[in-house]
């Protein structure tokens, strides 16, 4: 538990009677990443393109019964011109790999649970020691929550809309007065990257590269256009996934249907078949964040870097995290669009943070 992100534990619902002083320890320790804040196309449409290509996905199931899609080798160019971490744009080489189909669901990591007895990470009972100098009253186990302010000084300090929550976890993301109930169907968050590799384990699958997972959302038809799935961000008027609209962070006017999670396959899949590969939860991937990695990435299934390094913080670890999430906008973070990349202190699970797994080819 020593690598539990206290910049979540110390922006507590005590924060209204503590002092100057403490305020300012908790900002300094609060420091979220992308991962966790944040049709006029000459291509086919995007809704018809799953019907036309049906016969040609070719399907399984995974251990856990989750429906699986075989993914075809091959090379592309990865990165984002946009994004200086996501750069230079680089050829890179993927074998063919199986993927599930959409993010790992409520229902799915219930069974989970309920086979093993798995407690995840914002469960766990937490060790002062592991804590020093901070008071044991608020170490209590729960997580952090996105909570809309009814006002907010600019857009640079988080504190104004994320908050830790005690009781918030996957059974409660948005605190212990929320339930999954009816929601079975949704991706599961409130999961930090061992939770997630848990999981995978369990399923006999693993969590995908970065390089299988942007390969799998450009689904063998883009390369440089700004969006997954082509250059506009709508197609006939229809969202195309679950993303902030409105004047963020206050004022979500939920235009795609949703204010936080959607239900899997809510949205047109790729043509590949794959569903949410941006937008509704930000996705684990396997590979260690570094923002210089693709400089000297090597071009045949590159699977990251030895260790993490990010120079906002240096002193935490962090995982790659892809896809972006219910949050994301065009104000404040962009990073559902193609090519970005996302990160994640790995002992810091948010309710917009889910995963999917994948499986190797035999």
């Amino acid at each position: 538990m020593k690598n539990l992100n206290l910049l979540i534990i110390l922006a507590l619902s005590l924060q209204a009677c503590q002092s100057t002083a403490q305020k300012q320890q908790q900002e300094n320790m609060l420091s979220m990443d992308s991962g966790a804040m944040c049709h006029n196309s000459a291509i086919p449409s995007r809704f018809a393109a799953l019907e036309k290509s049906n016969d040609s996905i070719q399907h399984i199931k995974g251990q856990d019964q989750a429906e699986m899609i075989l993914i075809p080798g091959g090379s592309f160019q990865m990165g984002s011109t946009n994004f200086e971490d996501a750069q230079p744009l680089h050829q890179v080489k993927v074998n063919a790999f199986y993927m599930d189909a959409h993010e790992v669901t409520n229902a799915q990591f219930a069974e989970f649970v309920r086979a093993t007895g798995y407690k995840t990470v914002a469960e766990r009972e937490l060790d002062p020691k592991d804590f020093p100098g901070a008071d044991p009253a608020l170490l209590v186990p729960g997580s952090a929550v996105f909570s809309a302010p009814k006002n907010v000084q600019n857009l640079q300090n988080h504190l104004q809309w994320w908050e830790y929550i005690p009781g918030a976890n996957w059974r409660h993301p948005e605190g212990p007065n929320s339930q999954i109930k009816g929601k079975e169907n949704h991706p599961v968050t409130q999961v930090a990257y061992q939770d997630a590799e848990a999981y995978a384990k369990w399923a006999g699958k693993r969590l995908p590269t970065e390089a299988e997972w942007e390969f799998a959302a450009k689904a063998g038809k883009h390369q440089s256009e700004t969006y997954y799935w082509g250059s506009e961000k709508l197609e006939d008027g229809k969202w195309l996934a679950n993303i902030y609209q409105g004047q963020f962070p206050t004022k979500n006017s939920k235009e795609d249907g949703f204010e936080t999670t959607a239900p899997v396959k809510s949205f047109p899949a790729n043509a590949y078949g794959l569903y949410d590969m941006e937008g509704n939860v930000w996705e684990w991937c396997s590979d260690y964040y570094r923002p210089d990695y693709y400089q000297h990435s090597p071009k045949d299934n590159p699977k990251g870097p030895n260790d993490s390094y990010d120079p906002q913080e240096p002193g935490t670890v962090k995982r790659v995290q892809r896809g972006g999430s219910f949050l994301c906008n065009d104000q404040y973070c962009e990073r559902y669009k193609a090519g970005s990349r996302g990160k994640g202190e790995i002992n810091s699970p948010t309710n917009n943070v889910g995963f999917r797994c994948v499986k190797d080819v035999k």
